[in-house]
């Protein structure tokens, strides 16, 4: 398997001293996704931004793993309905230059 856009999660939490069991439980709540190989687990490249957030919610503001996925859950409806609500002013803008 090609690990170009793959990221060690090894090499991850050695580089911001954060335990393998922390990335290993997002992957439980399914706020992360792990690339199992034979030799190693990986990261994607695309999730490290969003990673870091969780970190950063983890440790800093001490919420538990449960909030985390309470408020990510929560903060994919918010992006939900504002997609759906560029949609509508796209359609109502159509109609409204139609008249």
């Amino acid at each position: 398997m090609e690990t170009k856009n793959l990221i060690s999660i090894q090499q991850f939490c050695k580089h911001y001293n954060v335990p393998i069991t922390f990335i290993n439980a997002l992957n439980e709540y399914e706020l992360v996704e792990i690339i199992i190989t034979k030799h190693e687990n990986y990261l994607k490249v695309t999730q490290l931004q969003e990673v870091e957030k969780m970190m950063r919610l983890h440790y800093d503001l001490e919420i538990n793993l449960e909030g985390i996925d309470a408020i990510y859950n929560l903060l994919k409806q918010v992006e939900s309905l504002q997609d759906e609500i560029v949609l509508l002013k796209n359609k109502l803008n159509f109609y409204e230059n139609f008249e």
